[in-house]
């Protein structure tokens, strides 16, 4: 296994700012960012204490092949990535809401469902649903983007009140993120899987509206086998998925949901490992690639390396 990152400090000439957030580690100049994806793991809105071997790389390498597979449908801020865990782009200001594009009942929304709700951020779901069942059309569940701590619903009427998104803005949100999700549809369906759910997040560089982030991750995206999906449906079985919602089942089950006052349960390292094997599965499955892993043992070092070697390019006449 390599040597996991699970937070960098690094000083690059001409940075004017660091932002840490869950996952990634946000390196701030005047017109771009750079955005390490460290082998940090979230869930429940709480990063956990152990880091995941692979899983930035895994990351890193799936959001770069979805953002430039959708590059002709929503323009991006990407400009390059010069190693396997950096992403160099474009300094946007970020909306300040997640949009979440829901496909199937699972996840928070069927433990919304069975808690009795019809209705997700102001969208109407119809009675009869069973738990991981289609939804009748793609559904927009937009979260507020929270600096820290949990994440909330909103509805659009709340966004427009409150002016947190002008209605121009979020109409294009609408449109990107239903084509994102049509497009990522697409392409789980020829590696087999469904896309259930995923969210995207989108900011301004300029006047110009650009994806930003990362997208189709299972981050970011909950993804089930399309194989046997119907027959487990029918039985009322759980679904095969990739994503990770098994660390969430496996909180859950060790009591905790990152409520005031539990306490996170001690991972044992076959989990860890346990958890850098799905990761790479998804990445193999959803991509079609094989996965390299980046064996290095200087990963801090190599990637101090290869963002100075950019800006060094970057500012030459």
């Amino acid at each position: 296994m390599n040597q996991a990152i699970k937070e960098t400090a690094f000083q690059f000439p001409g940075q004017t700012g660091f932002y840490k957030g869950k996952v990634r580690d946000v390196y701030h100049f005047p017109e771009l960012l750079v955005v390490i994806a460290s082998d940090r793991i979230s869930a429940f809105d709480v990063v956990l204490p152990k880091p995941i071997p692979y899983k930035g790389q895994v990351l890193n390498q799936i959001a770069a092949k979805f953002l430039a597979a959708t590059a002709d449908i929503v323009p991006n801020w990407v400009l390059d990535v010069p190693h396997p865990q950096v992403t160099i782009g474009k300094k946007c200001e970020p909306f300040k809401v997640e949009m979440v594009i829901r496909g199937y009942l699972a996840g928070h929304a069927a433990r919304e469902y069975k808690a009795g709700k019809r209705s997700i951020c102001g969208v109407s779901l119809p009675e009869g649903l069973k738990e991981n069942d289609p939804l009748p059309f793609p559904i927009i569940t937009p979260t507020t983007k929270a600096s820290e701590g949990h994440d909330e619903d909103i509805s659009k009427e709340d966004i427009l009140a409150k002016g947190i998104v002008s209605a121009d803005d979020y109409a294009v949100l609408e449109q990107y993120t239903h084509a994102l999700f049509q497009k990522g549809t697409e392409m789980a369906k020829q590696k087999g899987l469904i896309l259930v759910d995923t969210k995207y997040e989108f900011g301004k560089f300029g006047e110009e509206i650009l994806l930003i982030d990362e997208i189709h991750t299972p981050d970011s995206s909950r993804y089930f086998y399309a194989d046997g999906y119907e027959a487990r449906q029918e039985k009322g079985e759980p679904q095969k998925q990739l994503s990770k919602e098994f660390v969430r089942q496996w909180l859950i089950a060790n009591d905790f949901q990152g409520k005031e006052g539990q306490r996170i349960p001690e991972i044992p390292q076959e989990f860890v490992e346990e958890i850098s094997d799905r990761y790479i599965e998804l990445f193999e499955k959803i991509t079609g690639d094989r996965f390299t892993k980046n064996t290095s043992n200087h990963l801090s070092e190599d990637i101090e390396k290869a963002v100075n070697e950019y800006l060094t390019k970057l500012n030459q006449p």
